[in-house]
């Protein structure tokens, strides 16, 4: 019955907004995070839409479903919900994982009417199109970007070179340096920090908010970023939302919406209860194991 359900019928990303829109608590200060995640099938090889792709998880490239999101972060209450999703299967749609966030961009902001101030995107994502998108809806971003990337100090003669490359004087390394990416129009006034992610680690974030002149709170609004890695993390290991195995691609979309419904609906719970929603799924089979084993539902006969 159940593969008959997912067979026949058609769930979308817009059957997870119209589920997830009562419980979101709005503010114009809000934040929209995109990022996708690969959905494990490195021992599939007869499975529609699996293709060789980088797993961030993983870490080298895996077989498996590419999974784009989309998340709404309130600041004030710290609570974030999903509100869009798209698969990445250019071979089906052709449709790049650029493309599927420009979608969602615009979506949120015209059919969804969500109130946001700002956007965050991975290294992936830091294209001049999305970057140029969300600037001309007048948002703001922040991204970090790849430490190959030119640029030059802004309105100077001087040349592209590696952001690596760029000198920063004391003042700059604390309130942010002035820049021009290559391939960016004149008109874009952006900045750069360097933000110490790690001992190990140095990220360098662009940014189009000129009024931003801290480092440290460049570095907080990075870190918003995370809540999206905690839905990834969360939907794995509570849904099984990359364990279905059947070989059709409509099957696997439903399965996949059907998992990210029952995550909506752990954390609409979790939310309430002030639980996680790890202690939300271990007392449900807790419940469910006292009363089997009060009341079995099927008696055993033995002879």
């Amino acid at each position: 019955m159940v593969k008959l359900y997912l067979e026949r019928n058609r769930l979308t990303a817009s059957n997870v907004w119209s589920q997830v829109k009562p419980d979101i608590i709005e503010s114009d200060d809000g934040y929209l995070v995109f990022d996708d995640t690969v959905l494990d099938k490195s021992h599939s090889r007869r499975i529609e839409s699996v293709r060789c792709q980088y797993s961030g998880n993983a870490h080298k490239v895996i077989r498996g479903i590419g999974l784009d999101n989309c998340i709404y972060v309130n600041p004030e209450t710290k609570q974030f919900w999903v509100i869009d999703f798209r698969i990445f299967d250019p071979e089906k749609d052709g449709k790049g994982k650029v493309d599927h966030v420009a979608e969602m961009l615009t979506n949120a902001i015209f059919s969804k009417k969500l109130p946001f101030k700002t956007v965050l995107m991975d290294t992936w994502y830091a294209t001049s199109k999305l970057m140029l998108l969300v600037n001309d809806h007048k948002k703001k971003f922040y991204c970090p970007i790849k430490k190959n990337r030119l640029a030059k100090a802004r309105e100077t003669g001087d040349e592209y070179h590696p952001i690596t490359e760029l000198q920063w004087s004391e003042d700059e390394l604390h309130q942010g340096k002035s820049v021009r990416l290559k391939g960016m129009p004149e008109h874009l006034a952006m900045k750069m920090f360097s933000v110490a992610v790690s001992p190990n680690r140095t990220d360098f974030v662009v940014t189009n908010d000129t009024n931003q002149n801290c480092s440290d709170d460049t570095k907080s609004i990075c870190a918003i970023r995370w809540f999206v890695e905690q839905f990834h993390r969360e939907v794995k290991q509570l849904t099984g939302i990359d364990r279905c195995q059947c070989r059709k691609q409509r099957i696997q979309r439903n399965h996949i919406a059907c998992a990210i419904h029952v995550w909506v609906r752990l954390k609409n719970i979790a939310y309430k209860t002030g639980q996680t929603v790890y202690q939300i799924k271990k007392n449900l089979l807790k419940n469910y194991l006292i009363n089997e084993l009060a009341m079995p539902s099927v008696e055993m006969c033995f002879s």
